[in-house]
C-alpha cells in the first residue's frame, strides 16, 4: 500500500454544470482539468479531483436498477482549510454564496458548510491556533 497521499477523486451530481464550474473556479480556485461534454467536468485542486455530472447523464449519472436517478445535494462533503474563515465567509457572502450555517467554534477549530449552486456542500475548515 502507497504511503504518501494520491489524488483523491469526489463526484457531485449537480443540476447545472456550467453553473456548478463557475462555482468551483471563481469561488474555491479549482482548475478545470477536462470538458468533454455539457453534462460533464472534472475539475482539480491540488491533489482533489472534483467530478461534476448532471443527473442521467454519462455511467455515474445513470438511473439505478430500480429508476432512480442520482441527485444533488445531501450531506457528504470535502473539506478546504482556509487560513482566515472570517474573512473568506464575509468575501463568498459578497459573491452571494450560500451558506448551510454560521461559523461554528471549538477546540478542533473553526468551520461553516458553504452550498454550491446543485446544494451541494462544502465544508470550509479553519484550524486552531497554536499558542
Amino acid at each position: 500500500m502507497e504511503s504518501t497521499m494520491s489524488t483523491v477523486v469526489v463526484r457531485y451530481i449537480v443540476d447545472d454544470v456550467d453553473a456548478a464550474v463557475d462555482f468551483y473556479t471563481d469561488h474555491l480556485k479549482f482548475e478545470v482539468q477536462m470538458r468533454p461534454a455539457p453534462g460533464f467536468a472534472a475539475l482539480e485542486r491540488g491533489r482533489l479531483r472534483l467530478l461534476l455530472n448532471a443527473p442521467g447523464v454519462g455511467g455515474s449519472g445513470q438511473a439505478m436498477p430500480d429508476g432512480t436517478l442520482p441527485e444533488p445535494g445531501g450531506w457528504n462533503r470535502f473539506q478546504i482549510e482556509v487560513e482566515d474563515l472570517a474573512a473568506t465567509v464575509e468575501r463568498l457572502k459578497d459573491q452571494e454564496a450560500s451558506f448551510r450555517n454560521e461559523i461554528v467554534a471549538g477546540k478542533g477549530g473553526k468551520q461553516i458548510l458553504l452550498e454550491d449552486p446543485a446544494g451541494n456542500v462544502v465544508e470550509l475548515f479553519e484550524p486552531p491556533v497554536e499558542s
